[in-house]
């Protein structure tokens, strides 16, 4: 995976993304992430709108059921030409390789097979929520080792991560897999409900191999410029 910038389309209607994607330049220099609230308002046909016009599109759906219905999820993603998808790691081994076989299934004959990337703590999870609600004895640093680790056994092509624990995952888990970091934040900007978070000069010092941006793009009165400087900062 190239140094990849996804920009969260985080928003409720069409409309304000095609206003959005109207602003940020060329389909096939601009990687974008679809999540749950699109996705469950306009379905796959609004996905695949998005690829034939040559998008890149990360569709973040954090697949977490019994491996069967996860296979047979993964197998219909796969049909729409995405770039990449998500799992969550808590799901278990078994559940991560059946996501990997129903991508590798459902891939149309010359198309890539989308990448397969495993949740491990949320961003918005702190060590005490760990702790207190998860009754996790494990550090959070620890907790994201561990479930990289059987996430790289069972299939994954990579993890979603805080940019803060990948220098760490390098090390135990190995630089040939996937660092996908969100919680990225320009210097300026405001933390909003993220807790673990990096500039785009330090998710690449940290050793991100992409980075995914929302309201500091979306919100800003020049989301070009702004996708531009991240871009910029993290190439």
């Amino acid at each position: 995976m190239e140094k990849a910038v996804f920009v969260a389309l985080d928003f409720d209607s069409q409309n304000k993304v095609h206003e959005l994607l109207a602003k940020l330049g060329q389909p096939q220099e601009t990687y974008l992430k679809i999540g749950m609230e699109l996705y469950y308002h306009y379905g796959s046909d609004f996905v695949e709108k998005l690829v034939n016009q040559g998008y890149h599109i990360f569709l973040d759906l954090k697949l977490h059921d019994i491996p069967n219905t996860v296979y047979q999820a993964a197998r219909q993603i796969a049909h729409l030409g995405i770039f990449c998808t998500t799992i969550h790691a808590l799901g278990g081994s078994e559940m991560i390789y059946a996501a990997k076989k129903g991508l590798i299934d459902g891939t149309p004959t010359g198309n890539n097979t989308p990448k397969l990337l495993a949740v491990t703590e949320l961003t918005s999870i702190s060590e005490k929520i760990l702790a207190n609600e998860q009754n996790c004895s494990l550090s959070m640093t620890d907790q994201v080792v561990s479930l990289a680790q059987t996430a790289k056994k069972a299939g994954a092509d990579g993890v979603i991560c805080s940019p803060l624990e990948v220098k760490k995952l390098k090390k135990q888990v190995g630089s040939d897999f996937l660092y996908v970091t969100p919680g990225i934040r320009l210097s300026n900007s405001t933390t909003d409900d993220q807790k673990r978070i990096a500039t785009p000069q330090k998710a690449k010092e940290f050793g991100s191999s992409a980075l995914v941006v929302g309201r500091p793009i979306t919100q800003a009165e020049d989301p070009a410029l702004v996708y531009r400087e991240i871009k910029k900062e993290f190439e």
